[in-house]
């Protein structure tokens, strides 16, 4: 069979069954990428005869001899096609693994379509931009700057990346080939709670191309948690690598290794497990309950009590909260909660191991590539020197890729074999094994004086963890944040991570914030309607100050400061966008416009030790390289670091070539979450790039003769009083004397700030279909001094998406076994174009970040007020308080077809 792909012929006969896309990626077209294989993200989109198709589901004898175009054959770097130089000057991408996709399709549109993209792009997923850049993009509207030396810093400078990615030339964890590479495939277990009783291999081994199969007797029986933090510590070490109990639907029980992936999974359908079902439990207060199913033993120290499935609690208190109800003139309690909910980044969790020169290489979709080595070395008893992890570009995170989930299973397998192996997840795998977002329940009570002043303030929040502990402790701390916003003497906080035969819950964007966001922020503005307050101006009058102590579960010292009143300028930026604007409802009658606000507070690094360490190299080509341990998955990293050398060397960004994410090439970096991308690795940046500065002015001084501190960095060279040395000739004159001009420097993530967000919403609410429409959203946030602005505002706009999902569309629904039963895209309904609504971003600029250049990480923190000022406008439209997400039309259209009366909590 002949196929024409970007103009060149290839005699291939396609699998029976195959599909366009495999059949592409196996000619070498790696910009064809997997988001979904089932027509529902168009990451995989290329033209047919000039159509854009998704090649996922269409298949390949059906393009036989007729001309097939990828992103590589749309154009090269050199030679752009004019759709990808607009994504790549708007710029319309973060991570860029949909980018290809994107472009493909935008490309073929006529002027009818641009005018009604929300039909036109309705094939297409975008997880990180929140498509208002992707709408830029379409409509040709820039936002790259240039940058003069010295002067990259405040600018909106393109990724480093950006002609890669829009070429489809830009390497994900996939994107290669290995010659004699197998693949490895994973059984499931179809009981949320069995202990396996034995694992016949035979008819599996008996099938051809079957290389392995591996179960809990094949692997190192080392306890470890999958969760990544530089102290393992704070996390349990409850997980296996196989084991012989499983204890959700979906873990894994064997491994089958193959040549082909069909070979693989039929391997795993011919293996014959036998399990005893054992009692499971899915309600973390039922598991709670005496008598529940225990789900672990006592053989862990770091579980609290396994008796009652209680994998940590914490219990705090400043002052008398008893005293401080007594004292109330109104008492607000009500019960708040939220579902697990799904990370959908693009790419899925995958990773490529093989041996080199006697030393593992592990190629991998992760945020942190030295803990993982770190994990992999204790797995498998490895010497640090044996083992090499890195990352090419990964295709979005969340805080999803913050595990070892596929990394172990690879790197067990070419240990054993010698050869290259290959896992990767499929989309039904991310939704029923990765790690979602804890949810959690959690009762808020308030009391106040009549002038709105709090003076108790009491939370209790169970989170279910799932079947592991994986984050469960670290997010449970992180949700006494949503406490910290305000100034009351009574505090109380109880809180429980509880074991459950679910999913193991993770860390996803907002990270233990997001939850008790909603409950407080939803209670505060239910305490503003009893005591007849304005919601803002009830948070007005409590919210921390400058001076004020951040406390939450303690009264202790920290090493948090802050010295702006960054919240309340939030709050009034909101306040008055809001107030100046006149939105109307749709046309037609039966909806309802109510306006609602939320705020949040989010420190600018995690409590646990974050270290990176960043290296500056002058080389002999008059290039800087730069190397961070830091991975980039659309947080933008990548170009701040840039920034950051280039604005301190008094150089361009082109002038900074960047190596990253590579264990053999970057110093240790914790990992690139909790916005500690920026914030610590950043600031590693700046002491390296000042260190390598520093270094050629006093070099320069001493060969001129003239005090360093009368010598500046000029680009390409250095000007010494009124004489200028070239690069090229300090370059030369330190190689004679053996001298580098390079420097190596660590951060760590301590002292931290905060980042203050506020979020606010004017929305329509159908009172017969439920529907809602956004109007207007708008967030205000302290981005301190802001790197890339136009970076920055894709952060939040991403946030603010992602926000609306949690709130709106987005729930893994379990069914009364433990089994998902939404485990899609089409069925999980992350927003699409049409849902998401543009935000305006209003940024606060301050100047008490200890972040470098008084920066502060963005990524994060502009989810958390987004599900709580909606549930608040939802309110303000209809009279009717929902407590319990997401706020889907048929759940608001039941309450309001119903009862009038607010749901389970009080007000007296």
């Amino acid at each position: 069979m002949t196929y024409i792909v970007n103009g060149r012929g290839f005699d291939e006969e396609p699998a029976p069954g195959q599909c366009l896309r495999t059949f592409l990626r196996q000619l070498g077209h790696h910009g064809v990428k997997k988001g979904c294989d089932a027509g529902d993200c168009g990451a995989c989109t290329v033209w047919v005869d000039g159509t854009p198709v998704h090649s996922c589901i269409t298949p390949a004898f059906r393009a036989e001899g007729r001309e097939v175009t990828t992103i590589e054959g749309l154009g090269s770097p050199g030679n752009l096609h004019p759709m990808q130089r607009r994504f790549r000057d708007a710029p319309g991408f973060q991570c860029g693994f949909c980018t290809a996709g994107m472009i493909m399709t935008s490309a073929t549109f006529t002027e009818a379509q641009k005018e009604d993209l929300p039909r036109a792009l309705k094939g297409n997923l975008c997880r990180c931009t929140g498509y208002r850049a992707i709408e830029d993009a379409v409509r040709g509207v820039a936002g790259v700057e240039t940058a003069a030396p010295g002067k990259a810093v405040g600018t909106s400078v393109g990724a480093p990346a950006a002609n890669d990615v829009v070429t489809g030339r830009a390497e994900f964890t996939m994107d290669t080939h290995i010659d004699g590479m197998l693949h490895l495939k994973v059984l499931h277990s179809p009981h949320a709670h069995a202990r396996i009783v034995s694992i016949d291999k035979t008819a599996a081994l008996a099938v051809p191309g079957v290389q392995r199969v591996y179960t809990w007797e094949d692997v190192p029986r080392k306890r470890f948690t999958t969760a990544i933090h530089t102290d393992h510590l704070v996390d349990p070490d409850d997980t296996f690598v196989l084991d012989d109990t499983v204890r959700f639907v979906g873990q894994r029980v064997v491994a089958v290794l193959a040549d082909t992936v069909a070979a693989a999974e039929e391997g795993c359908r011919r293996v014959v497990v036998d399990y005893e079902p054992l009692p499971a439990v899915f309600d973390p207060e039922e598991a709670m309950a005496e008598g529940a199913p225990q789900l672990h033993g006592t053989a862990d120290p770091f579980v609290r009590d396994p008796v009652h499935n209680i994998l940590l609690e914490l219990h705090s208190h400043i002052g008398d909260v008893d005293a401080g109800f007594a004292e109330a003139d109104v008492i607000h309690e009500g019960t708040y909660s939220s579902p697990r909910v799904q990370h959908a980044h693009l790419e899925t969790h995958g990773s490529i191991a093989w041996m080199e020169d006697g030393r593992l290489n592990v190629r991998t979709s992760s945020q942190s590539p030295s803990i993982a080595k770190v994990k992999l070395a204790y797995l498998f008893a490895l010497r640090p020197d044996q083992l090499r992890v890195f990352c090419k570009r990964v295709g979005g995170g969340f805080g999803g890729k913050q595990e070892v989930i596929s990394e172990d299973l690879v790197a067990l397998a070419t240990l054993d074999t010698g050869r290259p192996v290959c896992f990767e997840y499929t989309r039904e795998e991310e939704f029923t094994t990765a790690s979602p977002r804890h949810p959690m329940t959690l009762t808020v009570r308030l009391g106040a004086k009549a002038d709105g002043t709090l003076t108790a303030f009491q939370v209790r929040n169970v989170s279910n963890t799932g079947a592991y502990g994986n984050h469960g402790g670290e997010t449970l701390f992180a949700g006494g944040a949503a406490v910290m916003i305000y100034r009351c003497p009574n505090k109380k906080y109880d809180a429980y991570s509880v074991y459950t035969n679910t999913v193991p819950s993770g860390a996803l964007r907002g990270y233990g914030m997001t939850q008790p966001a909603f409950a407080v922020e939803s209670a505060m503005d239910e305490l503003a309607r009893a005591l007849h307050m304005d919601p803002l101006d009830l948070r007005r009058r409590n919210i921390v100050r400058p001076g004020d102590p951040l406390v939450a579960m303690h009264d202790g010292p920290d090493d948090v400061m802050f010295t702006e009143d960054g919240l309340g300028k939030c709050i009034d930026l909101v306040a008055d966008a809001l107030a100046r604007r006149v939105d109307e409802p749709p046309p037609g009658p039966g909806w309802l416009v109510g306006t609602g606000v939320a705020s949040s507070l989010h420190e600018t690094a995690p409590p646990t030790d974050h270290i990176s360490e960043a290296w500056v190299t002058l080389g002999d080509d008059l290039v800087y390289e730069l190397s961070v341990g830091t991975v980039e998955f659309g947080e933008g990293t990548s170009t701040a670091h840039v920034q950051i050398a280039a604005n301190q060397l008094g150089t361009t960004p082109s002038r900074i070539r960047l190596v990253q994410s590579d264990t053999d090439r970057t110093g240790f970096d914790t990992g690139a979450f909790a916005s500690a991308g920026l914030f610590v690795a950043g600031n590693a940046v700046l002491r390296a790039a000042n260190a390598v500065r520093d270094r050629i002015l006093e070099f320069a001084a001493a060969h001129t003769g003239v005090h360093v501190v009368l010598c500046s960095m000029d680009d390409d060279g250095v000007v010494c009083g009124d004489r200028r040395v070239s690069l090229a000739e300090l370059v030369a004159l330190a190689r004679a004397r053996g001298i580098r001009f390079t420097a190596a420097r660590r951060a760590y993530g301590s002292p931290r700030s905060v980042t203050s967000n506020t979020q606010g919403f004017r929305i329509a609410v159908h009172r017969v279909t439920g529907e809602i429409r956004v109007l207007y959203s708008v967030q205000a946030t302290d981005a301190a001094v802001v790197i890339n602005p136009a970076q920055v505002r894709g952060q939040v706009e991403g946030g603010v998406a992602q926000g609306i999902g949690f709130a709106l569309t987005e729930n893994h629904h379990v069914d009364a076994d433990g089994v998902m039963v939404n485990p899609n895209f089409r069925n999980y309904r992350i927003p699409t174009y049409a849902d998401v609504p543009r935000t305006e971003v209003l940024l606060v600029e301050s100047s008490d970040s200890f972040g470098p250049m008084r920066s502060k990480g963005m990524a994060e923190c502009c989810i958390n007020p987004v599900a709580p000022a909606l549930a608040n406008a939802l309110h303000d439209a209809t009279g009717v308080r929902h407590r319990a997400l997401p706020l889907t039309p048929e759940r608001i259209y039941g309450r309001l077809a119903g009862s009038r009366q607010a749901s389970t909590g009080r007000t007296t």
